[in-house]
């Protein structure tokens, strides 16, 4: 387990529920599968109030209402400030963003309802709002931890100054970013992002971290010189799976990065978990991450 506060500690790795409509469970299914990854060490559970048209967090919901003492057991994250212009609401004319208090609140309120829970344990802010009044969006913070509806937040897809001008307006910390990491994705290694997470103790969520399936079935030059960069060295360090080897390449970084795996096929969980018995050296490392550059370093 990662600890991310004094009252939230998360697993190794996170179970995300973008594609959850797509896996196409029965709720018998999807409580078996929940079940599955909790007995694996998986207890971390990611959402946002988007995934799916909307559809998502109450198609999980089914699992707790059928089992509600499985609460007790995981960790439930979710996300919220982004508005789509969907057939949900036909009076919006385009995607766009709210981080202001009523609409957060309002937000996590339907998550609740949805996910049949009374509390969330981490709420993010899925996106940088360039209209976010930070005044409001720390009221809607700190009405919800008052309230016991929500117990720590962080945000996604933050950069620096972002992320340090909300927390300039709250009396608590900001606990994780959850950010696009992968061989494929470096610019958090190059725009200060790890370097200040490793300064205050924070411990990011990586979403997307096998590049969208790039890795594996290569769509461009880069993702392709990846690609064989990891096949070569699995040979060569006798690894059976690709993923758990990027896995491992994450997990190596002492920034303690939490990946965010988006698969609704328990072998791939397992397949995903192997990556804690992977030892890369730093020179192992260093190669994964000269292929995603495309060149040496210095």
């Amino acid at each position: 387990m990662i600890k991310l506060s004094d009252s939230l500690e998360v697993s190794q790795f996170a179970l995300g529920f973008w594609r959850l409509k797509d896996w196409k469970m029965s709720s018998k299914e999807l409580l078996d599968y929940v079940e599955t990854a909790l007995d694996l060490g998986i207890t971390t559970f990611d959402h946002a109030d988007i995934y799916g048209n909307y559809d998502c967090e109450a198609i999980f919901g089914e699992v707790l209402k059928r089992k509600p003492s499985l609460r007790d057991d995981m960790q439930l994250v979710s996300k919220c400030g982004i508005k789509l212009a969907t057939d949900k609401f036909p009076q919006r004319k385009i995607n766009h963003y709210d981080t202001g208090c009523k609409h957060i609140i309002r937000s996590v309120e339907q998550s609740l309802q949805k996910l049949h829970t009374d509390h969330l344990d981490l709420l993010l802010i899925h996106r940088p709002d360039p209209l976010m009044n930070p005044r409001e969006t720390a009221d809607a913070f700190e009405e919800l931890k008052v309230a016991g509806k929500v117990l720590n937040f962080g945000v996604s897809n933050f950069t620096i100054p972002d992320f340090e001008m909300l927390q300039s307006f709250l009396p608590f910390s900001l606990v994780t970013n959850q950010v696009e990491i992968s061989p494929y994705r470096l610019e958090h290694f190059e725009n200060g992002n790890m370097a200040f997470f490793l300064k205050n103790n924070i411990h990011p969520m990586a979403w997307s971290p096998m590049a969208g399936g790039k890795l594996f079935k290569p769509t461009d030059e880069k993702s392709q010189r990846i690609h064989n960069r990891l096949k070569e060295m699995a040979e060569r360090l006798q690894i059976e799976h690709l993923d758990a080897l990027v896995y491992a390449w994450l997990l190596r970084h002492p920034a303690s990065i939490i990946p965010v795996l988006g698969t609704g096929n328990i072998a791939h969980l397992q397949q995903a978990l192997q990556a804690e018995k992977i030892t890369l050296s730093t020179e192992d490392w260093f190669e994964i991450y000269e292929a995603g550059l495309g060149h040496r370093v210095p």
